[in-house]
C-alpha cells in the first residue's frame, strides 16, 4: 500500500470540469430553492429540532450505531433517561451538530477550536487532535489496510490548520461553494483528525459549511441519507482521489447529494407544512379556545411532546398545558402514552412522515471502516 501524500489546499488540479459546472448549477439551483422556502416559512426553526435529531440518527447510522424512531424522540424527551445507548450517541451528535451552529451564526467562522468542540461533543471527552501514531483505516472483511492517514500530532495540526484557512479565507480559492465544500470533506477524512467520531464530525462540518457560507440559514440539509443509500460507492470514490487522483467523480457524486437531499428535504417541508395547516384547522374547528400558534409550533417541533415542554413554550402551568393536551388528545390530534411515571404526547401523523421519508436502509457491502 502506497501512503496518500494528502496535498495542501488549494489544490492545483481542475476542480471544475465541464461536467462538475454543470452538475453544480443544478445543485445551487436546488440548494436555493431549498433556502427560499425555509425563508419563507414563520416557524422554521421547529426543523432545527425535528430534522436535527433524524439527521442525528442517518449519521450515526452509518457507523452502525442504530437507534429505532421511537427510542430516538423518547430520548429526547427524557434526556436523563436514555432509552439505550444508541439513543443516547443519536442526541449527542444533534447537541453537538446545535452547539456548532450557534457558533457558526455568532462567528461567520467555521474555525478548527469549533470543529474540535463538535467532536467532543459527539463523544462526550475533551480530547483533542490524535497524538498517539497507529491510526490506519481497514476493510471489514478482509481486515486489510486500504489507507493509513497523517500519523504525528504536528502532521495533522498542519493540515488542519490549512483546511481551516480554505474554508474560511475566501481569497485563497474562487471554487464554488459545492465544489469547495467536496473538497473540504475530502480533505477532512483524508486527515482524519481525531481518534474516533471523524465520520459523524465530517457530516456536521458539511451541514455548518453551507450555513458559513450563507447557502442555507439553517443547518437542515444533511447528506447522510444519500451517503447511507450509496455507501459502497462513498468509500470506493473517497478512496479513488487517493489512489488515481480521480476528483472529478467524487466531487460529481457530492454535488449530485446535495440536488437531491436539497429536493427530498423540499419535499418533507412542504408535507410538514400540509399536516400543519391540516391540524390548525382541526384545532380551530374542535378546540377553538386553546388554539395558539406557539401550541401549533410545539406540536412539530418534535414528533413527540410532553407537559414540560408546553408549560415552557407557552408559558403556562402544568394544570393548562396538560389540559391542553389531554384536550388535543381527546380530538384524535396526539397519541397519549405512559412512560414511567410521565406522560407524554405523539404527533402520529408527523411521526409516521419522518419515519417514512426516512426508513432507509444502509448497503450491506464490504466498506472501509470509516472510524465514526
Amino acid at each position: 500500500m502506497m501512503r496518500y501524500k494528502i496535498p495542501k489546499l488549494p489544490l492545483s488540479t481542475e476542480m471544475e470540469t465541464k461536467k462538475i459546472l454543470k452538475q453544480a448549477i443544478l445543485s445551487n439551483t436546488k440548494l436555493g430553492e431549498l433556502k427560499g422556502l425555509i425563508r419563507s416559512m414563520p416557524n422554521a426553526n421547529i426543523l432545527i429540532n425535528t430534522l436535527t435529531l433524524q439527521e442525528a440518527k442517518d449519521s450515526s447510522a452509518i457507523e452502525s450505531i442504530i437507534t429505532t424512531q421511537d427510542e430516538l424522540y423518547k430520548a429526547d424527551l427524557y434526556s436523563q433517561q436514555m432509552v439505550s445507548s444508541a439513543a443516547k450517541e443519536v442526541n449527542t451528535y444533534a447537541a453537538a451538530l446545535t452547539k456548532g451552529f450557534e457558533e457558526v451564526k455568532q462567528n461567520n467562522l467555521l474555525t478548527n477550536n469549533t470543529i474540535i468542540k463538535i467532536y467532543q461533543g459527539i463523544k462526550m471527552n475533551n480530547a483533542g487532535f490524535r497524538s498517539t501514531p497507529g491510526t490506519t483505516l481497514k476493510n471489514e472483511r478482509t481486515n486489510e489496510i486500504v489507507y493509513e492517514p497523517p500519523q504525528t500530532y504536528d502532521e495533522i495540526v498542519g493540515y488542519m490548520g490549512n483546511l481551516e484557512q480554505f474554508i474560511n479565507d475566501k481569497t485563497i480559492s474562487d471554487l464554488n461553494p459545492l465544489v469547495k465544500l467536496a473538497v473540504i470533506h475530502h480533505q477532512f477524512e483524508s486527515i482524519h483528525p481525531f481518534s474516533d467520531g471523524n465520520g459523524r464530525t465530517g457530516r456536521i462540518i458539511n451541514s455548518l459549511y453551507l450555513v458559513q457560507q450563507d447557502l442555507l440559514d439553517l443547518p437542515v440539509l444533511y447528506l447522510s441519507r444519500y451517503i447511507i443509500r450509496n455507501k459502497a460507492t462513498y468509500y470506493k470514490l473517497l478512496q479513488d482521489v487517493r489512489d488515481t487522483n480521480n476528483w472529478e467523480e467524487w466531487i460529481l457524486f457530492i454535488l449530485k447529494g446535495i440536488e437531491l437531499t436539497s429536493t427530498e428535504t423540499i419535499k418533507l417541508i412542504n408535507d410538514i407544512n400540509r399536516l400543519m395547516k391540516e391540524d390548525k384547522q382541526i384545532i380551530r374547528e374542535k378546540c377553538r379556545k386553546i388554539y395558539s400558534h406557539d401550541l401549533l409550533n410545539n406540536l412539530f417541533k418534535y414528533p413527540y411532546t410532553k407537559i414540560d415542554f408546553v408549560m415552557k413554550d407557552l408559558d403556562v402551568t402544568r394544570p393548562t398545558a396538560t389540559s391542553r393536551l389531554n384536550q388535543l388528545a381527546d380530538i384524535g390530534l396526539l397519541m397519549k402514552m405512559k412512560l414511567g411515571r410521565d406522560s407524554y404526547y405523539i404527533n402520529e401523523k408527523l411521526f409516521q412522515l419522518l419515519l417514512t421519508e426516512f426508513h432507509l436502509e444502509a448497503e450491506k457491502v464490504d466498506v472501509i471502516n470509516s472510524d465514526g
